[in-house]
């Protein structure tokens, strides 16, 4: 377990025995997630020549990835990581070298690579719950918990910025196939490494917990409030991004532009989950949740007022600012309201949330983009994020989620 020092910090969490292996193996097979939606795109298009086909590969294999994840988890929970996790990576792995050598050349039929597809994304292991719910289990001070989501939080934006730079260094010098078989090599080599852990193999499934007097979770409302706000974050980020890129278009900028502009977006958001987790707030992590989502959408409620890139740049990075503490408080929010044996599902729900909402986001940009004007986009982007802010607020609880999982009456979030 962990040591309680006066104010604990990043390094602390290393100091935790195992723990650093145990992360380093959680993010080499989460790098596979920044390597495959740009991987399987690339290879479809080149496979069967029509964007149109690749698109709708992307949206099966994004949306069984996504809305299957809770249930994963659920079996993660079940029956503890070293059982659930190795067959579901080995599986998700094998149906990507499938894929890989099915698209390998151009001509292959798209009834075969989307069957692949929707079922590599049925089986993506819930690596980034599974991870956060270990934090939970070996880290017991509160500030250091929330330093390690921090961290985790941080370092899973590097890795889905430079998943996309590593596609295009192997696009360089092999088919785009050779980088899905890469990202399959590393979600089964990381998770293998993750799973032979120590730390991994003493956290005991839900069934273990239950045989030793634990109780049903009940206190699923409490999941209200964070997952709220991620599905609101996630809508906006996933407009901002085609959001930028019209802005950029209109005013005749190249494509290298919009690239600094998103990774402003993302570097505001390292920055600020780093600022977060270094911070022993005072304010309580479901009161500071809605002030979190309502300085997002007030950021890019000052997007829609950028006269140019620039400025639209500042503004973007600014809202950054707000996106990793609001998943990181979330996260905190949801493993707070799950006992022991039920965290990689709570978080996967948090995950599902962004995630599903990401996509919605950016479907819904693409319909308004062309019929209202940009500034307009904006502000309806942050106007989500505020929306999930006040919704959030109403659903504060009023008193701590007890630690194993049941709401007293007087605790309850409000109804919404």
């Amino acid at each position: 377990m962990s040591a309680s020092p006066s104010r604990p910090s990043y390094a602390a969490l290393f100091r935790i025995p195992h723990a650093r292996r145990t992360f380093v193996a959680a993010m080499t097979g989460r790098l596979s997630y920044g390597v495959v939606s740009l991987a399987m795109m690339l290879t479809t298009t080149r496979a069967t020549g029509s964007y149109a086909v690749a698109g709708t590969v992307m949206a099966l294999f994004g949306a069984t990835s996504v809305f299957l994840s809770p249930a994963r988890a659920a079996l993660i929970d079940r029956h503890g990581a070293r059982r659930a996790l190795i067959p579901m990576a080995s599986l998700y792995a094998g149906l990507l070298a499938a894929f890989a050598a099915t698209a390998w050349r151009p001509g292959a039929p798209a009834a075969a690579i989307g069957a692949l597809a929707v079922a590599a994304g049925a089986c993506t292991p819930p690596l980034g719950p599974t991870m956060r719910a270990v934090w939970g289990e070996v880290v017991q001070d509160e500030r250091l918990l929330q330093r390690a989501y921090s961290l985790d939080g941080v370092v899973e934006e590097i890795l889905f910025v430079s998943g996309p730079l590593l596609v295009g260094a192997v696009v360089q010098v092999a088919p785009p196939a050779a980088a899905v078989a890469l990202s399959a090599l590393l979600v089964w080599s990381g998770s293998l490494a993750f799973v032979l852990s120590p730390v991994v193999a003493g956290v005991r499934p839900a069934a273990a917990k239950a045989a030793h007097g634990g109780r049903r979770w009940r206190g699923g409302r409490a999941l209200v409030q964070p997952v709220v706000v991620a599905l609101g974050v996630g809508l906006s980020l996933g407009a901002v991004d085609l959001l930028v890129m019209a802005f950029a278009e209109q005013r005749h900028h190249g494509a290298g532009v919009v690239a600094w502009a998103l990774a402003a977006l993302s570097l505001g958001s390292a920055l600020g989950g780093l600022l977060n987790g270094a911070v022993d707030w005072r304010m309580s992590p479901g009161v500071r949740l809605p002030v979190l989502a309502a300085g997002l959408g007030l950021a890019l409620f000052a997007a829609a007022l950028a006269p140019g890139l620039a400025t639209l740049t500042l503004a973007i990075a600014c809202a950054g600012f707000f996106v990793a503490p609001a998943l990181t408080t979330s996260y905190l929010i949801a493993d707070a309201a799950a006992p022991p044996g039920f965290r990689t599902q709570a978080g996967a729900w948090v995950n599902t949330a962004v995630n599903a909402g990401s996509s919605g986001g950016a479907a819904g940009a693409g319909l308004l983009v062309g019929q209202v004007p940009l500034g307009w986009c904006f502000a309806l982007s942050g106007a989500v994020a505020l929306a999930a802010g006040l919704i959030a607020l109403r659903a504060t609880p009023r008193a701590p989620v007890p630690a194993d999982g049941t709401a007293p009456a007087e605790a309850e979030p409000s109804s919404v």
